[in-house]
C-alpha cells in the first residue's frame, strides 16, 4: 500500500507541474521569457528583486496573479508617479518599502512584458526543482530497512576480511624482519663500499676540474652571466605586485556578488564608465540591498559579522532600522595603484574602447578576496594598445569627424568641441 500510494503522489506531482507548465505556455505564448531574463540582468533588477525570496524590494512570484498587466507596466514605467497619484497599491508599496524603485520609461510595454514572462518562468523552475526533491525524498524512503540490513552485512564482512588481512600482514613482517636481520651486516658492508667509492670518484673530479683552467673559467664565466641575469629580472620587477592581495576591513567576496548574485560591476563602481577613476562605492550603496539582506540563514539567525561591520560604519540599527549620526568611513586599503607620472582614464577604456572589466583585473567574478591580476607595467599597456582595436563606432569619433570638417569649412572650433569639457583633461 505505500508503495502504491507513493507512485500515485509522485504521478499527482508529475500532472501539476505539467498543468503549470501549460498554464505558463498559454498565459505568455506573445512573451519572450530568454528576453525578459536579459532585461533583467541587464538593468540590475536582480539587486532587489528576487524569484521566491524577499530582498531590497518585494517577492516576484506569484506577480502575474496579484498585480493587473497594465497596473504592472504603469508602475515599471513610473513608480514615483503612482505614489504621487494616490493609488493605494503604489502608497502600500512604499510604505512597506521604502527605498523607491527607479523609473524605468525606456522599457517598452512588450520590454515589460517579457519580463514578466520571465518571472512566470522561473515559477515553474522552482516548482519543478521542488517536485524532483520531494520525489527523490519519497523514493529514498522505501528501502530504508533494507539498506540497514546490508550495511550491517557490509560491516560485519569488512570486520572479518580486516582480521584476516591484520593476521597475514603479522606473519609477512616476521619473516621480513628475519631476512633484514641476516642480511643486515652484508648491507652494512655495501653501503660503506659504495660511500667510499663515491668519494673517490668525487675527489677525482675535483681534481681533474680544477686541473683545467679552461674549464675553470668557462664555469666562473657561466656564473656571473646567471648571476647578471637573475639581479636584471629583480630589478626589471621592482614596483611590479603582480597578486598583491591585501586584508580588508570587510571580507567583500566579489564572487557573491559579481558571480553568484550576477550583479554588474557599475552598480558598485559607477565611475567606471564616466569619469577617470572607477570609484569605490559609499556604504549606502551597500544599504541598497543589506538594509534586508542579512545573510542571517547561514549564521544561525544571526546577522552576518561582515555585513554588522558596515551596520556599524553607517550608525545603523536593524531592529529599529534607523540611522544614527555616530557614522565613520569604511578604510579600504588599494589594491590597484598606478605611478603619479602615469595617466590612466576609465570611462575612455571602457566607454569609448569598450573593454571589458575583466581584461585588466581578471577574472574577477570568481575572486573571493580581491588580488592585482595583472602586472600593470608599460610593457603590458603598450602591447595591449597594440593588438586592440578600434572601436570607431562610438559618439567620441563621430565628436572628432564633426570638429574636422568644420575645420575644413573653415569654421570656429573649440576646445570643448573635442573633449575639452573632461574633468580627466586637466585633473589627474
Amino acid at each position: 500500500m505505500r508503495n502504491i500510494s507513493s507512485v500515485l503522489g509522485k504521478l499527482a506531482k508529475v500532472v501539476s507541474v505539467g498543468l503549470m507548465l501549460l498554464f505558463a505556455v498559454t498565459m505568455s505564448h506573445a512573451q519572450d521569457a530568454a528576453n525578459g531574463a536579459a532585461l533583467f540582468k541587464a538593468n540590475a533588477c536582480q539587486s532587489c528583486h528576487a524569484v521566491g525570496k524577499e530582498l531590497t524590494g518585494p517577492d516576484l512570484a506569484g506577480l502575474a496573479e496579484r498585480r493587473d498587466e497594465g497596473w504592472i507596466i504603469k508602475w515599471i514605467h513610473n513608480p514615483q508617479g503612482m505614489v504621487d497619484s494616490g493609488d493605494p497599491i503604489a502608497v502600500e508599496l512604499k510604505s512597506k518599502y521604502p527605498t523607491m524603485m527607479a523609473a524605468y520609461a525606456n522599457l517598452s510595454d512588450d520590454d515589460i512584458r517579457d519580463i514578466i514572462a520571465y518571472v512566470k518562468a522561473e515559477e515553474v523552475k522552482n516548482a519543478e526543482k521542488q517536485t524532483a526533491a520531494a520525489a527523490g525524498g519519497a523514493e529514498g524512503g522505501g528501502g530504508s530497512s533494507d539498506a540497514t540490513t546490508l550495511m550491517i552485512l557490509g560491516m560485519v564482512i569488512i570486520a572479518v576480511l580486516a582480521v584476516i588481512i591484520i593476521v597475514v600482514l603479522n606473519r609477512v613482517i616476521k619473516s621480513l624482519e628475519k631476512v633484514m636481520e641476516s642480511n643486515r651486516a652484508a648491507i652494512e658492508a655495501a653501503q660503506a663500499k659504495n660511500e667510499e667509492y663515491a668519494e673517490n670518484r668525487l675527489a677525482k673530479f675535483a681534481k681533474a676540474f680544477l686541473r683545467n683552467k679552461k674549464l675553470v673559467g668557462f664555469a666562473v664565466l657561466g656564473l656571473v652571466a646567471l648571476l647578471a641575469v637573475a639581479g636584471w629580472n629583480q630589478m626589471w620587477n621592482v614596483g611590479v605586485h603582480t597578486g598583491y592581495q591585501p586584508v580588508q576591513p570587510i571580507k567583500f567576496s566579489h564572487q557573491v556578488h559579481a558571480g553568484v548574485n550576477q550583479i554588474e560591476c557599475q552598480y558598485c563602481h559607477g565611475g567606471a564608465f564616466k569619469s577617470k577613476n572607477a570609484s569605490i562605492p559609499s556604504a549606502n550603496v551597500c544599504m541598497n540591498c543589506h538594509n534586508t539582506v542579512t545573510a542571517s540563514d547561514h549564521y544561525e539567525g544571526e546577522i552576518s559579522p561582515e555585513i554588522a561591520k558596515i551596520y556599524k560604519a553607517v550608525d545603523y540599527n536593524p531592529e529599529t532600522k534607523e540611522y544614527g549620526k555616530n557614522t565613520r568611513p569604511i578604510e579600504w586599503v588599494r589594491i590597484h595603484n598606478l605611478p603619479d607620472f602615469a595617466y590612466f582614464n576609465h570611462s575612455q577604456h571602457v566607454t569609448v574602447a569598450g573593454i571589458e572589466c575583466q581584461t585588466c583585473h581578471g577574472p574577477i567574478e570568481t575572486m573571493e578576496e580581491v588580488y592585482q591580476y595583472s602586472p600593470l607595467t608599460m610593457k603590458w599597456c603598450v602591447d595591449c594598445h597594440r593588438d586592440t582595436e578600434v572601436n570607431a563606432d562610438n559618439a567620441y569619433y563621430d565628436q572628432l569627424i564633426e570638429a574636422h570638417e568644420k575645420l575644413k569649412k573653415g569654421e570656429k572650433m573649440t576646445a570643448a568641441m573635442i573633449g575639452g569639457l573632461e574633468c580627466g583633461k586637466c585633473h589627474y
